[in-house]
């Protein structure tokens, strides 16, 4: 049955990746209003959420940030989509690094690099980093459940060289690369709720105290890691620009969850700045203290 379902709908995104951008965004604006307007995919995680986060914004101004970030999530999709297809010289019209220059440096000192993201603007297209650097990228990814699509969502990926690894992947293959000298660059999303399991740092993200993701702090610590953080911005509609910013280049000499804080704390302002391009879909306060 997963089997059928992939051959039905791998068609369809097919035809969808090869449409020119105005006409994928044409059709963007029609999945917005399926999705909000029809289907309300998770309008109640997001509504909570944004009042969570930003309760300091009338209840018609949170509605106007709430409207925007499902055009932008809309847009992203389709974008995921386009990249089965997209060709090299238009993702890179389309996303630009502004200071390659830092990320170089890094890769000159010799050490692998833990790469810190969040879920804002487009994280998709941030793949298109491995065909402007030497070290080998890795993307720590969920797997998804129906293995068909979970290996075309690899293949996507490979298209620009980021192998997709899951979190339980994530440790071994570390240290196999760091046995084997192996210099990589390790892309984590370190801003969604880890499991409550697993906490051992709380933190304030938008003013409310949550357990925050340490791993990528903890790896880059213990196997001598650079850490950088890629700031995403969008620019126009299916035009984004990413900048380094350093966290630490010598993290054991920094106190345990001082780079993990910076990171939220640069999270946070991207928000405030623009809101609207937030994944607010994941119930990121769901603990809360």
């Amino acid at each position: 049955m997963r089997f059928l379902l992939y051959l039905i709908v791998y068609p369809f995104l097919w035809c969808i990746s090869m449409l020119p951008f105005p006409i994928l965004y044409l059709f963007s604006d029609f999945i917005y209003i399926i999705v909000y307007h029809l289907i309300g995919y998770r309008k109640k995680v997001v509504r909570e959420n944004i009042a969570i986060a930003l309760p300091n914004l009338s209840k018609q101004e949170r509605l106007v940030i709430e409207k925007k970030s499902y055009h932008h999530l809309c847009d992203m999709f389709l974008e995921m989509i386009k990249t089965m297809t997209i060709s090299e010289n238009e993702i890179n019209k389309r996303f630009i690094f502004t200071n390659l220059d830092v990320y170089k440096k890094l890769e000159a000192k010799q050490k692998s690099i833990a790469l810190m993201v969040s879920h804002y603007a487009s994280y998709e297209w941030v793949i298109s980093l491995n065909h402007k650097v030497n070290f080998i990228g890795y993307a720590i990814y969920k797997k998804i459940n129906n293995p068909y699509f979970d290996k075309l969502v690899r293949s996507i990926r490979s298209r620009f060289k980021a192998i997709l690894i899951t979190n339980k992947e994530t440790i071994p293959l570390i240290i196999e690369n760091n046995r084997n000298k192996i210099l990589s660059t390790y892309g984590f999303a370190s801003d969604q709720s880890p499991k409550i399991t697993s906490t051992y740092h709380w933190q304030k993200f938008m003013g409310i105290e949550v357990p925050v993701h340490t791993g990528a702090e903890m790896l880059a610590k213990k196997y001598d890691m650079s850490v950088v953080f890629l700031k995403v911005e969008k620019i126009k509609r299916g035009y984004y620009k990413a900048s380094f910013e350093l966290l630490s280049e010598n993290c054991k000499e920094v106190p345990n969850y001082e780079i993990t804080d910076k990171f939220i704390k640069m999270v946070e302002q991207q928000i405030y700045e623009a809101p609207e391009y937030y994944l607010w879909t994941h119930r990121r306060w769901k603990h809360r203290r």
